[in-house]
């Protein structure tokens, strides 16, 4: 077969990829979430399988464990999270107002500080995120009701994840096996490479950034909790939580938090230097020791990419598209590296008698 045709092939199987998920977003998320979460798992169902587990019971064991720890975890703390999550939406308004009578109440020390002219952009400038976060929050439930996180959808999705899980987890080996024995035999050694790099590309965004990501939220909330900040524990969840956008999370954590921190330690400035520097530290931390350490070059994507490919799976395929981001653009990451290492010793880039280092080589 040409490269002509594999090419071709190759870009109408992912045309017909990308159609279908467009066309099944509606009902993907207990099966993307029950794929992700098998995925996750499979190396504890094989560690048990090497003690002479059953396949089977291996699967089973593993699954009801992680359930009892997620059903408990979540009567223990939901409660709490939840009334505190309305609280802060609630408050919210109210937080934006005071902040904005203060910075009214420091306009005369504003103006000679910065001039009237930059003072006056940063009113405005305060006023349209008030603005943007409070519109957020009014549509709010309208997108909860969009991505299905209405009362059915949510019984839905509890009962099916699971079920998704069970049997992916159980026929992972036979899958894969499946899945090798399709592959063009002259082309195997190279594609297992290929699908060898994609898996650690995987690992790196589902274990390591997950890790990261559940760290930040656990230090975040216990940080802002124990400091004192009103609703800090739904704060430091939020913030961990967006953590899988680069920047994102800490963003709009340190924002939220020093707005409340104002608010309500004014005129202790140093509560409200303390929680910024909650968020500071732990970026510094994070960066150079937490992501290096669990995810490491595995990914290897670059940010701004990363936040492309979130913006546009969301754009396409809403809340689904925003589960979906990271690990294909991860997938595409390791592909395009493989696109580039194959053009770069073909002819078409080092010519005809190009040597290997790009020098001409003897005819």
């Amino acid at each position: 077969m040409t490269l002509r045709n594999q090419v071709l092939i190759w870009v109408t199987f992912l045309v017909v990829l990308v159609l279908l998920l467009w066309l099944f977003r509606g009902i993907l998320l207990p099966f993307v979430v029950g794929a992700a979460l098998a995925y996750l798992l499979n190396p504890l169902v094989n560690q048990l399988q090497n003690w002479r587990f059953n396949r089977g019971w291996a699967t089973a064991v593993v699954l009801l464990s992680v359930i009892t720890i997620i059903v408990s975890l979540f009567f223990m703390y939901v409660p709490l999270i939840g009334q505190q999550i309305i609280g802060l939406i609630q408050r919210l308004p109210g937080y934006v107002s005071d902040l904005q009578a203060l910075i009214t109440r420091w306009s005369p020390e504003i103006n000679e500080w910065l001039g009237p002219e930059r003072a006056a952009q940063l009113q405005t400038s305060i006023s349209g995120l008030a603005s943007q976060a409070l519109g957020f929050i009014a549509t709010l439930p309208a997108e909860l009701v969009n991505i299905g996180l209405t009362g059915a959808g949510v019984i839905g999705f509890t009962l099916l994840t699971p079920v998704v899980a069970f049997y992916l987890l159980l026929d992972w080996e036979g899958m894969v096996r499946g899945l090798q024995g399709l592959l063009p035999r002259e082309s195997r050694a190279e594609i297992n490479q290929i699908l060898s790099d994609i898996d650690k590309s995987m690992a790196g965004v589902i274990r390591g950034q997950g890790g990261v990501l559940l760290i930040d939220a656990a230090y975040y909330a216990t940080a802002l909790s124990l400091i004192g900040l009103n609703f800090g524990l739904a704060v430091g969840l939020i913030a961990g939580l967006l953590s899988f956008i680069p920047y994102v999370g800490f963003a709009v954590g340190f924002a939220i938090s020093v707005g409340i921190a104002v608010v309500q330690f004014w005129p202790n400035y140093w509560m409200v230097v303390a929680v910024g520097a909650i968020f500071l530290g732990w970026q510094f931390i994070e960066g150079n020791i937490l992501y290096p350490k669990l995810v490491g070059g595995s990914i290897n994507i670059n940010p701004v990419w990363l936040m492309f490919a979130l913006l546009a799976f969301g754009a396409l395929f809403g809340f689904v598209g925003l589960l979906l981001a990271v690990p294909l653009a991860a997938i595409v990451g390791v592909l395009v590296r493989y696109g580039v290492a194959k053009y770069k010793a073909s002819t078409l880039y080092l010519g005809q008698n190009g040597g290997p280092d790009g020098t001409p080589g003897k005819s």
